[in-house]
């Protein structure tokens, strides 16, 4: 179903992938928008190693959330700063492709451990972690995007 990569030689490895989601604070989310039109949003995610699961947070309403519910199949793409080997100008880049499908959470226990995961990723503020907690969950939707297929690739830009 998926296709094979066409430049396998840069083909990353799987942990490699995870990795790259594990370590990245936001990538590119693409879904099928208003009248078909592609609609990627930069979001901010956590990589949750425990079920391999992809988590999101959102508002409650609007383009993002319509668009999951004509259609729940979506791609994330997420990369690295990229590094230069020594005397080099070009960068090393390695970017994730996951395709899969999204859900909403409805589990409010999920959505505080998603919420406390994502304000981590960012700092160790616990006072900053609970005002969020308290005062922006409650508007917050949850997504989980559970991978059907993930692909990545080192790229030089030279």
């Amino acid at each position: 179903m998926f296709r094979k990569m066409r430049r396998f030689k840069q083909q990353l490895e799987e942990e490699e992938c995870r990795e790259v989601l594990r370590q990245q604070k936001r990538g590119v989310l693409s879904l099928l928008g208003d009248g078909g039109y592609p609609y990627g949003i930069p979001m901010n995610h956590w990589y949750s190693e425990e079920d391999g699961t992809i988590y999101f947070h959102s508002a409650k309403e609007g383009h993002k959330l319509d668009a999951i519910k004509a259609c729940d199949k979506v791609s994330f793409c997420v990369y690295d700063e990229g590094w230069r080997k020594p005397g080099e100008w070009a960068l090393n880049i390695r970017s994730v492709v996951v395709f899969g499908r999204i859900s909403l959470v409805t589990d409010e226990a999920k959505a505080r451990e998603i919420g406390t995961a994502l304000v981590r990723k960012f700092t160790d503020d616990e006072a900053y972690l609970e005002k969020e907690l308290k005062h922006a969950l409650p508007r917050v939707q949850c997504l989980a995007l559970v991978p059907e297929h993930i692909t990545g690739k080192l790229v030089n830009e030279s």
